[in-house]
């Protein structure tokens, strides 16, 4: 799927890579070697355009797929959802029927893509592993004191090695962002590092709580601190507050990831949680992923959306595109 172009305007500045680094160079090492050289290189990142970015995201977000292809992009982004159920009454039947859905989303059409993964707590991830085995399905785990992210590392850590133990194949942390608020980078990165090194094989998501942040300036920053300390993924929101998954805030983390990849050849992925409810919106991303990153990033394993309803409008809407009408009902699977 190949979304339509939208005309590229000069409205977001970019990193250099040589301000950041050649691949090889020792820039990026050096970094995260203290909290003084943190500092300097995230003041040092360029200031964000807030006109520029929001009229672009304005731009972006009226874009449409073309017909042909709404299909195909309603496929690709069932295959990007993370499917989620973060609840204090979450049980282990209610978790199997997640995971039935997630590896058959409508019975009635067999060749609707399985999502990309599970996202549980920690208690919970042994239960979605062996749901799961041997479909393909990932788990996902929250981790790190989530929503709050506010404890001691050692808990944090102990929380990480739960769902690793478990059998998580994919952790989805959250940064201290009174930390983070306060300036206190050296923190925030070193957490991180330490939560990154207890995953193991297992990738990590580094969610921001952008919602939380004082601007798009400290999306920026927030967005190179964890893509220095090692996050696989950057991830928008935890989905307990709002605003979460904004595309302007979606855009900036692209770009960020984009400008990493130009730098040190490494691709790193967004995750977009929080507030992306309808097929319109998910395909709105879709559309900003393939313009601002590029078509690259359209797989499941550079871009996710964090959801727990959006999954029934993609549904409708492929519906409505084979049988020529809109269905009010779900067409989710069942245990």
């Amino acid at each position: 799927m190949r979304p339509e172009r939208v005309v590229s305007a000069s409205v977001t500045t970019t990193v250099p890579a040589q301000r950041i680094g050649a691949p090889g160079s020792g820039g990026l090492a050096d970094v995260g070697r203290d909290e003084a050289s943190l500092r300097r290189f995230l003041y040092g990142l360029p200031g964000v355009d807030q006109v520029g970015l929001e009229r672009r995201s304005a731009v972006l977000g009226t874009r449409s797929i073309k017909a042909g292809s709404k299909m195909q992009a309603i496929d690709m982004a069932v295959s990007m959802i993370d499917l989620t159920t973060l609840e204090g009454a979450d049980t282990p039947g209610k978790v199997r029927s997640l995971c039935a859905q997630a590896m058959r989303p409508d019975p009635d059409y067999p060749d609707v893509p399985a999502v990309a993964a599970v996202c549980v707590y920690p208690d919970l991830a042994g239960v979605a592993v062996e749901r799961l085995a041997g479909s393909g399905v990932g788990v996902a785990a929250v981790a790190t004191a989530f929503p709050s992210g506010r404890s001691s590392l050692p808990v944090k850590l102990a929380d990480t090695a739960l769902a690793v133990e478990a059998g998580a194949s994919e952790i989805d942390m959250v940064i201290d962002r009174g930390a983070f608020l306060s300036g206190r980078y050296g923190q925030v990165h070193d957490e991180i590092v330490a939560v990154k090194q207890a995953c193991g094989s297992a990738h990590l998501k580094v969610i921001l709580e952008t919602g939380e942040l004082a601007g798009y300036d400290d999306v920026r920053r927030a967005s190179w601190l964890a893509l220095l300390a090692g996050a696989d993924v950057i991830k928008t929101s935890t989905g307990k507050i709002s605003p979460a998954a904004t595309l302007p805030v979606v855009q900036l983390m692209l770009l960020a990831v984009r400008d990493w990849h130009r730098a040190t050849g490494e691709r790193r992925g967004v995750k977009a949680a929080g507030g992306i409810r309808s097929a319109k919106d998910a395909i709105r991303h879709l559309v900003a992923v393939n313009e601002v990153a590029g078509p690259e990033w359209l797989t499941p394993e550079l871009f996710r959306f964090g959801a727990s309803s959006l999954l029934n409008d993609l549904l409708r809407q492929r519906r409505t595109q084979l049988e020529g009408r809109y269905s009010g009902a779900a067409y989710i699977g069942s245990a």
